[in-house]
């Protein structure tokens, strides 16, 4: 009798280990990944240097969320015109950037800055206006013939002044002539972000040179048209560039191309491809070939 009491209670010993060693299991790490639930990632912040138009459009707003739910990672954008947005990166304070300057993307990865520059959607820039279009710029060939036209007739124009992607667009179409602000009364250099550009332009009844995103997105708060619109010199192309590891230090690399990697990626572009097409009937942004 006791020898069989022995040996059930031996039996009962190792069912007990057996039980708590499948429940010490099913914590570790993978286990609690596989359920769902997303390990949060070494060095969990990500520093995102921006033009201001993917931020004000809404897009990045819209993208992130996805992102960071995906990979337990959080993306702090830093939200400024193209040249600001490249400095933060030279400062040491970005890990990667989001413009549309290609000369001065390039340049930055001339200098060292950049790992490489990944170009993948474009928008187009366009010309808007008062309504009843007073330079007549409507019938344009193309920016810079509307750009002559505002000149001519002197007509108010608000531009960004900011050494932004969009300015130095601007500066481009104008050409060797560009108006001087403190020469040329009709012509503003607000030295502001593309939103309070548009405020602007509306409040002043002024034209402006825009990504065409930004103004739907405000379009609502503006009293303003599009008049000018995809002519060649109006195609307004966004690139990904990682900051090199090698010249700053302190860098979250492995964030950055998550990032990239993601934005790039099928998921993130069926999101571009469809953003702006329910609430503005068009999508805002558009996908390079592959």
């Amino acid at each position: 009798m006791k020898k069989t009491l022995a040996i059930l209670l031996a039996l009962f010993m190792l069912v007990s280990f057996a039980s708590c060693g499948s429940k010490t299991a099913t914590d570790t790490p993978a286990q609690t990944s596989a359920q769902g639930i997303m390990p949060t990632p070494e060095n969990p912040v990500i520093r995102l240097s921006t033009t201001t138009s993917v931020n004000d459009s809404g897009l990045l707003p819209y993208l992130l969320p996805v992102f960071e739910a995906k990979t337990g990672y959080t993306v702090e954008v830093q939200s400024a015109g193209t040249g600001a947005a490249i400095q933060k990166a030279e400062d040491g304070n970005a890990d990667l950037i989001l413009v549309h300057a290609k000369a001065s993307e390039e340049e930055f990865i001339e200098k060292g800055f950049g790992v490489e520059r990944l170009p993948f959607m474009y928008n187009y820039f366009v010309v808007v206006g008062p309504k009843d279009d007073p330079a007549g710029i409507k019938d344009s060939a193309d920016a810079a013939t509307a750009f002559g036209k505002i000149r001519d007739t002197q007509n108010k124009f608000v531009s960004r002044g900011d050494e932004s992607g969009t300015h130095k667009a601007e500066l481009k179409i104008w050409g060797d002539n560009a108006p001087d602000a403190a020469s040329d009364a009709w012509y503003v250099s607000a030295g502001q972000g593309m939103g309070a550009c548009l405020s602007m332009a509306s409040e002043q009844q002024a034209y402006c040179l825009t990504d065409k995103a930004t103004f739907l997105s405000m379009q609502a708060e503006l009293d303003l048209d599009i008049l000018l619109e995809q002519g060649e010199d109006m195609k307004n192309t966004y690139s990904l560039i990682a900051v090199n590891p090698e010249k700053i230090d302190g860098l979250n690399t492995e964030g950055a191309n998550a990032l990239i990697d993601w934005m790039l990626g099928d998921e993130a572009s069926a999101l571009i491809a469809e953003y702006g097409v329910v609430e503005y009937g068009t999508a805002l942004f558009y996908l390079l070939d592959k």
